[in-house]
């Protein structure tokens, strides 16, 4: 009983993909692809030449152990609410750790009167607005958010 149990579990799939036409076959349900908005976009001022970011100088800009870009311009990092997805996503991406060992981390530079936390507003607009007010702005917002007159990099 149990050989023949183990039988038609086997050729079940073969069986039922059996076809019009007789050929044996699996059946594909898959659906078309779909776009799918990054979770992300990494913005900055239009006015950076820059064109593309390593992810180690973008995590070490919104640590702060890198202070300034290329050009001497002070890099002015701006996060968004820790308990967005947005967020999450790029802390875990960009900067390799969750969004509670980065709260840990400025605790500890904070405590000992090092440095504090990049600022944080509350929407992609804001991000945006922050981002097109300050030359040395880095931020982040949705990949959905409508990124007129920032200028998107490319994080590698």
């Amino acid at each position: 009983m149990r050989s023949v149990l183990a039988i038609l579990i086997l050729i079940a799939p073969c069986w039922l993909s059996f076809g019009r036409s007789g050929a044996l076959g699996y059946v594909a349900f898959a659906e078309p692809p779909v776009a799918v908005a990054p979770s992300y976009r990494v913005i900055v001022h239009p006015q950076n030449a820059t064109t593309g970011l390593e992810r180690d100088f973008v995590s070490n800009a919104f640590l702060k152990k890198v202070t300034r870009w290329r050009n001497g311009e002070v890099i002015r990092p701006v996060d968004l609410p820790a308990d967005t997805h947005t967020r999450r996503k790029f802390t875990e991406e960009v900067l390799s750790r969750s969004v509670s060992a980065v709260r840990s981390y400025w605790q500890q530079l904070i405590f000992s009167g090092r440095d504090v936390p990049p600022p944080e507003l509350d929407t992609d607009a804001a991000v945006i607005a922050y981002v097109l007010k300050n030359p040395g702005a880095l931020g982040y917002v949705s990949g959905a958010a409508n990124l007129t007159g920032v200028k998107p990099v490319a994080v590698r």
